[in-house]
């Protein structure tokens, strides 16, 4: 039933993505955290990430600015170093404190906590529509790619600095997508080399059935969408998934989850 229920929600995680106005990243990761350890779904949901950006790097990546990928990737590389590490070692930090609800004892974790937030705030800025069209300096473009690699080496969530520091770049369309998907890509091997002693958990080795078949699906629900509609942002759905992900933060802050 797990199985299923990952692998459809993978499917309509990324069919979402083109709805949304969220990432496959952002939807994919709370559900592996309901059924794992949260620092292990941050590193199977980056497997399943890097595989579909490698599937977009052969769509896009030829349009890439290799000036602005040195820019912003450069610092967005090492800085998923530091980022990654920082999750390793919230996830070593023994409880904050424990408590009792509803019969059953519940402890406050630090990774989830920090995790928690981090979802929380990225959730709260997809809805906020200043942000949506936030634009800073070029002069800023690579403190934006410490920032984008950072919280993508921590939690995955990278996309939202990198457009709102790239989208003043001057890129066209064509070369702003495929900067993108490059810079994602680098991110996502430097998180996973240091991610690789999660890699090698249990977990993970446990279910690689069940992480190419998430895998797969992400793939079959980008396609799905792709063909039934053009990419727009329906602001109703927005919002629902945005409520949908705060919520999910908050049992994972409480421990519940």
């Amino acid at each position: 039933m797990d199985f299923l229920l990952i692998c459809l929600t993978a499917l309509a995680a990324s069919g979402l993505t083109l709805f949304s106005g969220f990432g496959l990243g952002t939807l994919l990761m709370p559900v592996f955290a309901l059924f794992f350890p949260v620092e292990v779904a941050v590193a199977q949901t980056a497997l399943v990430h890097l595989a579909n950006n490698l599937f977009k790097l052969g769509l896009f990546g030829r349009n890439a600015s290799w000036r602005m990928v040195l820019l912003f990737g450069g610092p967005a590389f090492l800085a998923s170093f530091l980022g990654a590490r920082t999750l390793l070692w919230l996830a070593d930090l023994a409880p904050l404190a424990t408590y009792t609800a509803f019969g059953s004892q519940f402890a406050l974790h630090p990774v989830k906590l920090a995790v928690a937030v981090l979802m929380a705030g990225f959730s709260i800025l997809e809805l906020w529509p200043a942000f949506s069209r936030l634009s800073i300096d070029r002069k800023y473009i690579p403190v934006g790619g410490l920032l984008s690699g950072f919280f993508g080496g921590l939690s995955g969530n990278q996309g939202a600095f990198r457009s709102a520091f790239l989208i003043k770049s001057g890129l066209s369309k064509e070369a702003f997508i495929g900067t993108g998907v490059v810079i994602a890509v680098l991110v996502d091997f430097s998180r996973l080399t240091i991610y690789s002693g999660l890699l090698a958990s249990p977990e993970v080795r446990g279910n690689l059935p069940l992480i190419l078949a998430a895998t797969l699906a992400a793939f079959l629900g980008a396609f799905l969408g792709s063909r039934l509609v053009r990419k727009v942002t329906v602001r109703a759905l927005q919002v629902t998934v945005a409520v949908m992900l705060l919520f999910i933060a908050l049992l994972l802050g409480m421990g519940i989850i």
